[in-house]
């Protein structure tokens, strides 16, 4: 009997090792790196959730790519109100203003 309470106690502080160790590093990742998404609704199809579907499409929000503000005209971002709300706006960009050598 000590011996399971001893194998229970190895397990348990092995878990708790392994949980303070995982969840920093998913929160950075998901903070700095990429999450995932769900998208909703009409505006973005036909690209994104096709036919209207009732099910919605998952995407991958890659905040990496966009550290040196490179958007193109096509691509699509996202984008998050700053009211509070846990939601994720998504746009396509359909015009882009000159930089500064006067190219589009």
């Amino acid at each position: 009997m000590a011996q399971a309470q001893g194998l229970g106690k190895k397990y348990i502080k092995a878990f708790l090792k392994g949980f303070f160790v995982a969840v920093p590093v998913t929160v950075t990742f998901l903070d700095r790196v990429a999450c995932v998404a769900r998208v909703e609704g009409a505006s973005m199809q036909p690209s994104l959730n096709p036919g209207g579907r009732q099910a919605s499409d998952v995407v991958l929000l890659n905040h990496w790519s966009i550290r040196n503000y490179d958007v193109q005209r096509g691509d699509i971002v996202s984008l998050v109100p700053s009211c509070g709300i846990l939601l994720f706006l998504l746009l396509r960009i359909t015009k882009a203003e000159e930089n500064q050598c006067g190219r589009q």
